[in-house]
């Protein structure tokens, strides 16, 4: 798991392991405060942009809150890559792209079902800039998504048809990264879609919950984490990172 201390970690998961199971040694961990970041994690910070918090076309409830948290977690790795919605002005997931559909809405496009936005994230424009506040000048790589106007992109990894990459997965290779941490906007969707596709990449994924805010729409909070923790996503918080 960790490389600092890793002799110490090891005997106490081969400890846990044979007390409580396989399983037993990862929710020892989380428990004890042994996440360690080293130069095989990476911290994911998923669409913290102005369109996503209060006042913004698209707000996720009390989403700047997770600003000063994310902050705080970025400074406890080495490697930190951003996300960044970047939609063309006539994106098909924008509600104004239909006539007679409503925000929240749903179509059906090639690539599966649609959710209708409203506009946010245009290119270039103020909303899609970063939140006031984040603060991460050691971040290495803004991943930018979404900018296809004819599919969206949630993820971080792939756009929504599933099989065009971002090349996300690619970079993280390249550099040894063996697990992801993640948080943001939002947890059931963005954040949601980038640690299913994270495990799917061969990497270990952790959603560090106090980290993030969902949107919720119609039970999405609880179905994404039904989704993610079927796929071993792990569900962590803030203050299970070392």
């Amino acid at each position: 798991m960790s490389a600092f201390d890793r002799r110490r970690f090891f005997r106490f998961a081969a400890g846990a392991t044979v007390a409580a199971g396989s399983a037993g040694w990862l929710a020892r961990a989380i428990a004890g405060g042994t996440l360690r970041p080293t130069e095989k994690d990476v911290f994911i910070v998923v669409d913290v942009q102005k369109c996503f918090i209060p006042g913004g076309s698209l707000a996720v409830g009390k989403g700047d809150e997770v600003v000063p948290v994310i902050n705080a977690i970025a400074r406890k790795f080495p490697y930190v890559v951003l996300t960044q919605d970047w939609h063309t002005a006539d994106h098909v997931s924008f509600a104004s792209q239909h006539a007679g559909k409503k925000v929240f809405e749903t179509v059906s496009l090639p690539y599966g079902t649609q959710v209708l936005w409203p506009d946010h994230c245009v290119q270039g424009t103020e909303g899609a800039g970063f939140a006031p506040g984040l603060d991460i000048p050691h971040a290495q790589l803004v991943i930018r998504k979404g900018y296809h106007s004819g599919i969206d992109s949630y993820s971080a990894f792939l756009e929504a048809d599933k099989k065009t990459p971002t090349g996300l997965a690619g970079y993280l290779k390249e550099r040894g990264i063996k697990r992801c941490f993640l948080a943001g906007l939002a947890t059931d969707f963005c954040v949601a879609w980038s640690a299913i596709d994270a495990r799917k990449s061969g990497f270990e994924a952790l959603v560090i919950e106090d980290a993030s805010r969902g949107i919720d729409l119609n039970g999405s909070l609880a179905a994404a984490w039904k989704d993610m923790t079927s796929v071993g996503v792990k569900r962590i918080q803030s203050t299970d990172i070392a």
